[in-house]
């Protein structure tokens, strides 16, 4: 931590502290997420002086605020070391591994993006509370070095190609066996043409034994 007045003409307390790429996984989301958690544990009229900027969190109280300044100040540098097992939040996900909000979920379903439990928080303007999962960062940070979102979109390709192709096939059985010719389709029959001379039917002779065409 730094601390030292600000100019004369902002008399102000001013105290920063640098955040590391290892806490941050390189998202300025994360990072805006890790302010509003340390800003949540700070005495309520400290709280708006706590702003995250780029790379760093920057705590700014008036010099007549002394004693709140340094309380402030305790609780962000004891705090501040936990945030780096800070679980990841979906929005800070989708930033850090630059992916949409639908593979988030597809691949969370599927067990590919390894869910660190859920979390139940109520939003403002909403009547019912909201459960979503979190993930571990040091998870996070290793399908990220490794690139893992690229080998799962080629995996997606290739099921979907794979599940065409059988669909396709599946239509084309059902459509040939829709399309069972009779024996009698083959060549229509003439008005002239002699009895003998025309196709039968199987179980034509039966059929009319019976009486059936009298």
């Amino acid at each position: 931590m730094s601390s030292a007045p600000a100019a004369q003409d902002t008399p102000v307390l001013q105290a920063e502290w640098p955040l590391a790429v290892s806490v941050t996984l390189g998202s300025a989301v994360r990072a805006k997420g890790i302010g509003q958690e340390l800003r949540a544990r700070l005495p309520v009229l400290a709280r708006l002086g706590l702003k995250a900027e780029a790379g760093r969190l920057v705590l700014s109280l008036a010099q007549s605020e002394e004693k709140l300044f340094e309380a402030a100040s305790a609780i962000v540098e004891r705090n501040l070391v936990q945030m780096a097992v800070l679980p990841v939040l979906p929005r800070e996900v989708e930033d850090i591994l630059a992916i949409a909000p639908r593979e988030r979920l597809k691949w969370t379903k599927d067990g590919r993006l390894q869910s660190a439990g859920t979390r139940t928080v109520k939003l403002r303007g909403r009547a019912k509370a909201v459960t979503f999962h979190v993930f571990d960062p040091r998870f996070i940070e290793d399908v990220l070095d490794r690139d893992m979102p690229a080998l799962w979109r080629e995996e997606d390709k290739e099921t979907a190609s794979q599940n065409r192709k059988r669909a396709a096939g599946k239509a084309a059985l059902k459509r040939k066996a829709g399309q069972v010719p009779t024996e009698a389709a083959s060549e229509p029959l003439r008005p002239d043409q002699p009895a003998e001379a025309r196709p039968r039917l199987k179980g034509w002779d039966a059929f009319s034994d019976d009486g059936l065409l009298r």
